[in-house]
């Protein structure tokens, strides 16, 4: 991104009064029309406009200077920033061209149906729209519902790929953890593991009393007297 010059009309005033370089190139380099900066040499243009010396604020050297006062056809260039002053921040609503604010409410049906976490004002960020508008959408009241078609707002556009995903894993980490997920890593405390483990050894030691009761033989109770009676009813009819 090329650097700007700040304060394009004080630095013209302060380039026509303390240099020689020509309305030309004055204009070039503030960016100015050159009956402009002839207006400001002759005091109809920018009165009561103090100059600001480009020298002082790092803008352009004394050699760059000096090089077009010897030469009428040279540019001057601006010099090269030794601090970078960061972008301010955009606050509210993205500004989206007028060619493609038609395709929004196309943008806002995608975003709700493949990224139903998003907050609205999430979508608003992303799209540039409003907040009822994306209700139409959602509820399908929107006055075009019937014509819309869910599309990318990349695609379109609209935001980058880098400020979807961004939105995205915001939502998502914010988003509730499925309930067979919060079942299986969920920690018992020392009480409720030790009863659990108490009715599980419960469990166990009931199921191997009823294997053994079933594996032991039922013992019969035998009369001593009714064997000795049969076995002499056995013997008496072998002598007969």
């Amino acid at each position: 991104m090329a650097a700007q010059l700040l304060m394009p009309k004080a630095t013209a005033v302060w380039l026509v009064d303390n240099t020689a370089l020509s309305f030309d190139q004055i204009a070039a380099f503030c960016t100015l029309h050159p009956l402009e900066v002839q207006g400001i040499a002759d005091g109809d243009v920018a009165n009561g406009i103090m100059g600001a010396n480009p020298l002082q604020n790092g803008q352009l050297t004394r050699e760059e200077i000096q090089k077009g006062e010897a030469n009428p056809a040279y540019r001057l260039r601006m010099s090269e920033p030794k601090v970078r002053v960061a972008a301010s921040k955009r606050k509210g609503p993205r500004y989206t061209p007028i060619s493609r604010r038609n395709e929004r409410p196309n943008a806002i049906k995608w975003l709700v149906r493949n990224h139903p976490e998003l907050k609205d004002a999430q979508i608003m960020r992303l799209v540039g729209t409003t907040k009822s508008t994306i209700e139409s959408v959602r509820d399908n009241t929107h006055w075009n519902a019937s014509n819309l078609t869910a599309m990318d707002p990349v695609t379109l556009g609209l935001c980058s790929q880098i400020e979807l995903d961004l939105e995205v894993k915001r939502a998502s980490k914010g988003a509730p953890m499925p309930e067979e997920l919060n079942e299986g890593t969920t920690l018992l405390t020392a009480e409720e593991a030790l009863a659990r483990a108490g009715r599980s050894g419960e469990a166990a030691e009931g199921q191997h009393n009823d294997d053994s009761e079933q594996r032991q033989p039922s013992h019969e109770s035998y009369d001593a007297e009714s064997v000795f009676s049969k076995l002499k009813s056995l013997r008496t009819q072998d002598e007969e």
